[in-house]
């Protein structure tokens, strides 16, 4: 029997339902761009095209005129590579620009439709008189951990994982998790940098100091680096403490701690959980041991970290999970990870542990700048925004980051607390928009706070936040220019954010 009929008697609500119906369907096809369409579903996935770049975000699949691997250690092999590069595309008006491992999420080594040079060489010397390195700038950070580890000898800064590049890290000024420090580019006493006009010159603090500052956090726009000299510390034997505290109080335990002086590496995490959403704080601090004989060679948390990215995975649209995760970090955690570890085997974890392998969704990171004294504030911005939008919040670790007083593009004008935040996002066209959406109120929110944001990631920050953010923005372009009037180092960023300013 029909829907609506009596022994085959048409009944009102039926007439209602089947006239509305031939009315909908004619309505529709005069109106049809007023119906919702499937249009915000559409797949971001990236295609894997011939003469293309993509990068860690996986959504910025672009077209490249060429890309080519260099390998060529520093010396006159490789800058003859590289001036050839750069003069074809001088010529032919293309853009050109360098990278390494291309682990940012918004096309920083990424020149559309130019020349895209990717390095490719561990080069490393040592010299231990000066407590200095000296690194091709395409050299992993796992590399450099390998060659210093042979001598007792560890990275004074680096980012938290292993497989990025040195010379992108100092042109990202990234920071890590040793302390009392600030980004990296505080320990690089001097580098070559080949200009776009194709001239090789020396750049240190003292040596052409205004193209340091702006080389440094200046994501590969004044030029190539070709050779680095960093600084190096002595390796060692390290053992954590733990603290449970709330959120709230995090901040002046965190500080107090570093101020004390005696702690070598510190981080912190919040709990994601939703009902407990960044109300519960874990603070992890490293301190020398007595013993510092005999140290072994470096290794990663191997087993240990295959056990996490386990638990760590489950947590997607899983909040049993993501409570789990809480007490498996803050109570089994502390219990099975008490012994002593070597700073070097701290460092020497790759981003790639916790990669999900899920063609469909993609790892976005996010990270904010905020002065210690509104982190309490900023703790409540994050739970009035995150839990309300559609996106999926994996983690948040907190460091610390002494004030940069040097570069053009400085995220830490005084010291802060970085909040580096990881969420899982579905590779759609609806995700994206949800997402600039969340990270702009996120940005608003500690802009207000006297903090700022990150630039390696997307570019999801409109462009009077990014000029609140970096107020300096100008000045860097036109000093830019001065050295690369023809914009030959380009990149999506300078695209997205700078090419306005000109």
């Amino acid at each position: 029997m029909a829907y609506g009929s009596v022994r085959g008697q048409l009944t009102r609500r039926a007439a209602l339902f089947g006239g509305g119906a031939a009315v909908g369907a004619y309505a529709g096809a005069k109106l049809s761009s007023k119906v919702p369409s499937l249009v915000a579903t559409q797949s971001l996935q990236p295609k894997g095209a011939a003469d293309t770049l993509n990068d860690a975000s996986l959504l910025n699949e672009t077209p490249v005129f060429r890309h080519i691997t260099i390998q060529e250690n520093p010396g006159d092999a490789l800058i003859a590579r590289l001036r050839i590069e750069m003069d074809e595309a001088r010529a032919e008006g293309r853009p050109f620009n360098v990278g390494a491992a291309r682990h940012s999420m918004g096309g920083h080594a990424i020149p559309e439709n130019g020349h895209a040079v990717t390095f490719d060489n561990g080069l490393l010397e040592t010299d231990v008189t000066t407590l200095s390195y000296r690194v091709h700038p395409g050299a992993r950070w796992s590399q450099v951990i390998s060659a210093l580890d042979l001598q007792g000898m560890s990275p004074k800064v680096m980012q938290s994982n292993n497989d990025f590049g040195v010379a992108a890290t100092f042109c990202v000024n990234a920071h890590g998790w040793p302390v009392p420090h600030g980004p990296m580019g505080a320990t690089v006493k001097s580098f070559f940098l080949l200009r776009p006009d194709g001239e090789l010159m020396r750049v240190s603090r003292d040596e052409f100091p205004e193209i340091f500052n702006l080389t440094m956090g200046g994501y590969g726009l004044t030029g190539a680096i070709i050779d680095m000299e960093v600084e190096m510390v002595v390796n060692k034997r390290l053992v954590p403490t733990f603290q449970n505290i709330s959120s709230r109080d995090f901040a002046p335990f965190f500080i107090g701690a570093i101020e004390a002086g005696d702690v070598n590496m510190a981080y912190g995490r919040l709990n994601v959980d939703r009902d407990r959403f960044f109300e519960d704080a874990l603070m992890i601090t490293y301190r020398e041991e007595g013993d510092q004989l005999a140290l072994p060679a470096a290794s990663g948390s191997e087993a240990m970290s295959d056990a996490a990215a386990l638990v760590f995975r489950a947590q997607l649209m899983n909040e049993t999970a993501k409570d789990i995760r809480w007490w498996f970090e803050s109570s089994l955690g502390p219990r099975i990870n008490a012994g002593d570890v070597t700073r070097n085997s701290l460092l020497n974890e790759p981003v790639v542990t916790l990669d999900d392998g899920d063609p469909t969704r993609t790892d976005i990171l996010h990270e904010y700048f905020v002065p210690p004294v509104r982190f309490a504030e900023f703790v409540t911005a994050c739970q009035e925004v995150i839990p309300s939008s559609y996106q999926e919040m994996l983690n948040i670790t907190l460091r610390y980051v002494a004030a940069d007083r040097e570069s053009v593009l400085a995220y830490a004008p005084g010291p802060r607390i970085a909040c580096v935040m990881l969420f899982s996002q579905e590779m759609t066209l609806r995700a994206e928009a949800d997402h600039r959406r969340m990270t702009e109120a996120l940005i608003e929110r500690t802009l207000e706070l006297g903090g700022t944001y990150y630039l390696p990631y997307r570019p999801h920050a409109r462009a009077d936040q990014f000029l609140r953010g970096y107020p300096r923005a100008e000045e860097f372009v036109a000093a830019k220019l001065e050295l690369d009037p023809d914009r030959l180092f380009r990149n999506m960023f300078w695209d997205t954010y700078l090419e306005g300013l000109v």
